[in-house]
This record gives structure tokens, C-alpha cells and sequence, in this order.
């Protein structure tokens, strides 16, 4: 039997593979539980475990320039709604989303996920010229982060890192930047700053509308297997995308047997009622895993990313995961 060392978060979809209830045929996984922001680097730049969660906008870069270590498998691990992470100066005269063009809009990095996906939904949504914006990239609340990968951005892009120490928190409350995207809110927010509010007062309802529109729930995590793993042992890819699907609807099972319970065990009150919204929402597979029930998802990140100017050239769905998942 194979042992695998699996860099992933702790999220209760993939539990079940590492406690027990779940196992992969042929392959013993040791369940390495990182966060995405101590992964990811070491992900992209040594591929240092069998499996790791990935950056899915990272991915994409390295497919794009022959460089990905990693074959992607079609599961979603992370998934989140980004309308919330769009923070503004309230005194920067941004009325609605359009009111960014021309602006000077602070991000941690241009090439994560949640950027991708928010300048595509502004693009797409609401009509922004994205590469208009003159992107300035730092920490949201503590100075030093960089690019993840180099860019490699087509001329006219306007995209540069703050000074030496500086943080977007900081430098939008001086003035220095319009808005900031980010997924961690900036500290001033977070403190409850009258000076800065959400480009969307009402993200949530904004979130849902877009979604029941479009039928997207947004990807920002991936699975991968290091190429030479794959390569190794035939029919892993499938054997593992088939070990996450079972822990997912593991893991389902166990909410709604909770649910059930006349004596919650959590600290929520109306938990109940939120899972009925989100299948409401979501339909009654709500984190789907595979390939046909997120192609539409999948093609429009492939678009965005090429024309983000992050992507080399607009890559195909197909391309993106291992073949023999394809089907999933």
C-alpha cells in the first residue's frame, strides 16, 4: 500500500478520508492540515506533498505556462461568495460598481482567486473595464506579502506593489487607495471605521441574486496530485476524486443527522434554516464535485484569467483536470 501526504485545510467535506468513515483503495493518506496561506506557496513552488489543495488561479498561471507540478482533480474543496470583499473610502465618491473604473483599488495579490473571480463578476456583471483599474498590491493588514508567481502581464496593465511596509488598510484610510478587495476585511472595517464601507451594502443579497442568475457558487480551492505521482499508479486520479466525493456525502450525512437532533451540537440557532437556504439556493447537491456539474464555472475562470492578463492564453476546461476524471 502507498502512503500519501495530503496538504489540505481541516474542512469537514474532507474529514471522513483522514478519521476513518472514508478510505481510498490501493493508498494510505496522511492528512497533513495546513491552511490554503501555508500550502499554496509551498505548492507552486516545490510541489512538496503527493496532494495538495491548490490556488485554482495559481493553477491556471502554471497550466498556462507549462509549469503546473500538479494535475487537478474537479473538486471544489473551498468555495465562497466574494461580494462581500469589496471595501471602499466612503469619501472616495464610488456610487456603484462602475464608479471603479479609472481608480486606484488595493488587493493582496492581483493573481489570487478571490480577485480573479471579483474582477470577472464586475466585468461580466456590471460592465467595469477591470484593466482600466491601477491594481497596488500589499498585506490587508499586516505590510510584506508579495506575488505568489511572477506576472507576466500584457503591456497597459497597471499593476504594482505599495511601498515597503505599507498595507491596504492603512493606505485607504490615508487616501492612498479608492476601494481594496480582500477576503480578510481590513482591520479599520473589522473595528467598526465609519470611513469605510462595502461596495455592497447587502452582499448576501447580492451574492444570491448573482448566483441564481448565473448558477455559480465560486471554486477557489482545487485538489491536486504531483504529476510524477499520478504517473506512478495508475488510476489514482479517479480512486482519489472518487475518496473525496465519498467524504463529502459522508460528511452531508453527518449535518443532516445533526440537524435532526432535538438538542443541537452547536452554538447556532436557526443552523436548521440556513442549511434549507442553502440547498434553497444551491439545489440538493449544493458543493457538487466533478467536471459536467461545474463546466460552465470552470470556462468562465479559464476566460477571465486570460483576459485578466494572467493566463497565457485561454485555456480549455479539458486541460485543466486529469483525463480519467473528466467524465466524473
Amino acid at each position: 500500500m502507498r502512503t500519501l501526504t495530503v496538504a489540505c485545510g481541516d474542512y469537514d467535506r474532507v474529514r471522513p478520508l483522514f478519521d476513518g468513515r472514508v478510505a481510498v483503495e490501493g493508498v494510505r493518506l496522511v492528512h497533513v492540515p495546513l491552511p490554503s496561506e501555508q500550502s499554496f506557496p509551498r505548492a507552486v513552488t516545490r510541489a512538496e506533498f503527493d496532494v495538495s489543495e491548490l490556488s485554482l488561479s495559481s493553477q491556471l498561471i502554471q497550466l498556462s505556462r507549462g509549469e503546473a507540478r500538479y494535475v487537478a482533480l474537479p473538486v471544489p474543496v473551498a468555495r465562497a461568495f466574494r461580494h462581500g470583499c469589496i471595501y471602499l473610502r466612503r469619501d472616495a465618491g464610488i456610487a456603484g460598481p462602475k464608479d471603479l473604473e479609472g481608480r486606484r483599488v488595493g488587493v493582496p495579490e492581483y493573481g489570487m482567486t478571490m480577485a480573479l473571480w471579483l474582477r470577472g463578476i464586475l466585468a461580466d456583471d456590471h460592465g467595469v473595464d477591470v484593466n482600466g483599474i491601477a491594481w497596488c498590491t500589499a498585506g490587508t493588514n499586516v505590510a510584506g506579502r508579495r506575488e505568489r508567481l511572477k506576472l507576466e502581464l500584457p503591456q497597459g496593465f497597471d499593476v504594482a506593489p505599495l511601498p515597503e511596509g505599507a498595507t491596504l488598510d492603512a493606505a485607504l484610510l490615508a487616501g492612498e487607495l479608492d476601494a481594496v478587495m480582500s477576503p480578510t476585511p481590513p482591520a479599520s472595517f473589522a473595528a467598526g471605521d465609519p470611513r469605510v464601507v462595502r461596495l455592497f451594502p447587502d452582499p448576501r443579497a447580492a451574492a444570491e441574486a448573482w448566483c441564481r442568475r448565473t448558477g455559480f457558487f465560486p471554486t477557489m480551492h482545487l485538489i491536486g496530485v504531483r504529476r510524477e505521482v499520478l504517473e506512478a499508479v495508475p488510476g489514482l486520479a479517479r480512486a482519489l476524486f472518487d475518496g473525496f466525493l465519498a467524504a463529502k456525502r459522508a460528511a452531508e450525512a453527518a449535518w443532516v443527522e445533526t440537524l435532526a437532533k432535538s438538542s443541537p451540537a452547536t452554538m447556532f440557532p436557526f443552523l436548521a434554516e440556513e442549511w434549507d437556504a442553502m440547498r434553497a439556493l444551491l439545489g440538493p447537491d449544493p458543493w457538487r464535485y466533478g467536471v459536467a456539474a461545474n463546466r460552465a464555472e470552470f470556462a468562465a475562470l479559464c476566460r477571465w484569467s486570460h483576459a485578466q492578463g494572467l493566463a497565457r492564453r485561454e485555456l480549455a476546461v479539458e486541460e485543466i483536470f486529469a483525463a480519467e476524471t473528466l467524465g466524473s
